[in-house]
């Protein structure tokens, strides 16, 4: 059982994976912006993987993302997003994204991509 924090402002999105991930038998805690995901993070033990879109009402992108890497150095992170450049790819990378997935996605595919991000964070 993995624990996946899922930080989207689209209530859908956050539903439909939390819904597939739950199924799997992991642990789902959600966050609609981005000052949930930060109070979620400080609430217990940090999740093994977050899901993260890249744009939020409440935060500038990358200064979020750093925040987040900060509180939780030892979590996976998989930025979710609809304006994926290779600048952009490049940009999370270095700040130590595992991967990019682009929006729209096939919510089933996230599994795999979950469990290969806890995979490499073991390593």
């Amino acid at each position: 059982m993995l624990r996946v924090l899922i930080v989207d402002d689209e209530p859908l999105i956050r539903w439909s994976a939390a819904e597939t991930l739950a199924e799997a038998g992991h642990l789902v805690v959600e966050a609609g912006d981005g000052r949930s995901a930060l109070a979620r993070l400080a609430e217990g033990p940090p999740p093994d993987v977050i899901l993260l879109d890249y744009r939020l009402p409440d935060s500038n992108d990358l200064a979020l993302l750093a925040t987040i890497r900060r509180a939780a150095p030892a979590s996976s992170v998989i930025m979710m997003t609809a304006y994926g450049t290779p600048e952009l790819v490049a940009r999370v990378s270095a700040l130590g994204v595992h991967q990019v997935i682009s929006k729209p996605f096939e919510v089933r595919a996230l599994l795999p991509l979950v469990q290969d991000a806890a995979a490499s964070r073991a390593q």
